[in-house]
This record gives structure tokens, sequence and C-alpha cells, in this order.
């Protein structure tokens, strides 16, 4: 009975939603569900919402805002083909945009429809025991949509032998309501977008972000040996695989939390004493192990990558870092000592260097000065 007809506004479709509802910070009550009602209506008569008839041939996720914007700023202009005076006039009551106009809200309630001209001649008792013949009965099987003979049609194949039993009846005995599977398909399509729709502007962020990120490090980075994401055996007792973004340097190895956040762990080459020349398997995976030098908090950092062409590459790019950066530091050592002498210290203050040494360089600044 119309008396009776309340909508729940959380559940209503999108396209179904009054203007008080979408509006932020505007308070509203039942009146908002007459206006669904004429939402309902109008899509029984033509097939879509009245919001989306400018909107042929636009999927459902991409209309959403100008849906809200027609519905908070226009009033509906029904087509002058199709619809009855009486019906017009209806539906163009029940789409009021002010509530104090709206069909249904001007203090009668449910009288106001009831009493319409478009419902003249309906007998709302007989409506209210269910006795009035429907205008139509659509073929048997063919209520929910056009391929409704599908269903419990399948293939043997396709349903893999699931059949359902008593106990699965049991679970649907006491319904007393059965919704078209197509108004279902767009209810759950709402749903759907409007849950996934803030989670999904903030995924595009972080990759927009992390790409961003990545595409400066590349190009400003020309010391960078190689990145990429990468895993270490680290956690309480170095026993749980940490998901790290590292970068390889000539003369350290950087490696970042999974998000890019935060500091670095650094681990510089001077550092490392030896990488094995060949992968080792550590707690079922081929791992890169870094044998570290005495006197530091770990003895060994270990390394691995799902990626077997990556963790070799990683493997190779350690081992070649490594051993530059070695024998860097031996002819920088090399050349040290042809400069100053074994026994110098550069990190010495003058008045601290041995007799001898501080001779010699004050007798190599004589004969310099002299001309010899």
């Amino acid at each position: 009975m119309v008396s009776n007809f309340i909508i729940i506004n959380k559940q209503v479709c999108h396209a179904f939603k009054a203007p008080e509802v979408l509006a932020k910070g505007v308070a509203y009550d039942s009146s908002a569900d007459w206006f669904s009602f004429g939402c309902m209506l109008y899509k029984l008569l033509k097939g879509h919402s009245p919001f989306r008839q400018h909107n042929k041939g636009k999927k459902h996720s991409q209309d959403k805002n100008e849906i809200d914007k027609i519905t908070l700023t226009q009033d509906i202009e029904l087509p002058d083909q199709g619809f009855s005076p009486e019906c017009r006039n209806l539906l163009e009551g029940l789409l009021k945009r002010d509530v104090h106009e709206r069909l249904g809200c001007k203090g009668k309630g449910a009288e106001e429809i009831k009493t319409h001209p478009f419902f003249r001649g309906v007998d709302w008792q007989v409506v209210y025991l269910r006795r009035m013949a429907p205008p139509l009965i659509p073929p048997r099987g063919e209520v929910n949509a056009a391929d409704a003979f599908d269903i419990g049609n399948f293939d043997d194949d396709e349903v893999k032998g699931v059949k359902l039993a008593d106990a699965d009846s049991e679970l649907y005995k006491n319904f007393n309501i059965i919704i078209s599977e197509r108004w279902q398909n767009e209810i759950a399509e709402t749903v759907f977008d409007v849950v996934n729709q803030d989670a999904d502007k903030s995924e595009q962020k972080k990759r927009a972000k992390l790409k961003t990120r990545i595409a400066v490090d590349e190009k400003g980075e020309t010391d960078l040996y190689i990145h990429g994401y990468i895993k270490k055996l680290g956690g309480p007792f170095t026993s749980a695989w940490q998901i790290k973004y590292g970068k390889l340097y000539p003369s350290r190895l950087e490696l970042y939390p999974e998000s890019l956040s935060g500091k670095p762990e650094l681990l510089f080459m001077d550092q490392i004493d030896e990488v094995t020349s060949e992968l080792q398997q550590i707690k079922g995976e081929s791992a890169i192990v870094v044998k570290l030098k005495e006197g530091l908090k770990e003895n060994r950092v270990i390394l691995t990558n799902q990626d077997e062409i990556s963790l070799k590459e990683w493997h190779t790019s350690l081992r070649t870092a490594h051993r530059v950066s070695q024998e860097l530091l031996q002819r920088m050592g090399r050349k040290a000592i042809k400069i100053y002498g074994v026994n110098h210290d550069p990190m010495l203050q003058e008045s601290e260097r041995p007799g001898s040494v501080t001779r010699a360089i004050l007798n190599r600044a004589s004969s310099t000065d002299s001309g010899i």
C-alpha cells in the first residue's frame, strides 16, 4: 500500500536519491522517499532514471557527478512524447527539488498520491488486499531479464556438479520479497562504486607519487648502479623476509621501506668484507650473502628476489660495486703513502705528528721555496 511505502535512502540506488540526501549537511526525513518513488516510477516507464536521459552511451561510473549536479540544480523536464498528461503531472510533482512543493509533502502524505488523477479508478482497498489483477503477466521464466531462461539451464560442466539441496531452500523460505536480478545488479554496481571510489583515488595518488619519485631518481642520479624492490632477511632474530626498495651506488647500498617513506638503511662498501661468489639457499630462497667486517651490529646481510634474473643482476652489481670500491681504496692508500710516507696520518693536527714527519714536510717546503 502507498501509505506504507518507505525507501531506506542509504540502500536506494544512487540515481534515485533526493537533492536533500545528496546535499552535505542538510537534514532530511521521509519526504525524500517520495522523490525516490518518482524516480522509480520513471524508470519503470522509461527504462532508465530521469537523470540519465541526457547521458546515454556513458558508463555508469563516469556520470555520477553529472547526475548529482542535475539532481541538485535542475528540475526535471519530461519529454512531450511517451507520457500522458496525468502521468507527466504525477512525475513532475514527485520530482520537485523543493520539498514543500513536492507531491506527498504538502501535509496529507500518501493521500496526495492516492487521489492523483493518474490513479483514478484504482480501488486502494483491493490493492491493500492484493486482489487486483495485474495488467500484464509476463510469460513464465521471463520475469527477471531477457536471459532468465538460462537460469537453471546450465550445462553440467559449467556448474561443476553443484546442486541445491533442501538445506539451501531452508535459507530462503522466510523471504517475503523477490527483487529483479537487473535491479540487484544495478544496486550492487552502485554500492561497489561508492565503496571503492575513495580507495581507488588514494591508490592512484600513491602509485603516481611512487612513479614520479622513481622517475626523478632515474633521471637525476647518474651514478646509480641498480634499483628496485628486493627482500631482506630481518625482523626479530632475523627470521622474516622484509620487502625493501634498494638503491645501489658505487659507495653504498640504500634500503628503503616498501612505501619509500622514511630514512633508508645504509650499508657502505668499506663495511663489507665479502659478497659471496655463489648464491646460497637461505630459508628456502636463493639468496645473496653479504659478509660484514667485525665490529658491526650485524655480521651479514641476506638479500633475495623472486625474479631469478633480477636476483642475478643484483648479485653481479653488488660484487662489482664492492670490488671497484676496494680497488679505489687501495689506490688511494698507495697514493697517500707515496706522497706523505708510511707514518703519515692526515687526521692528526700538525703539532701531533711525529717529529721526523714534520721535519720532512718542512724540509720539502724549504726546498720548494729556494727553487731546488
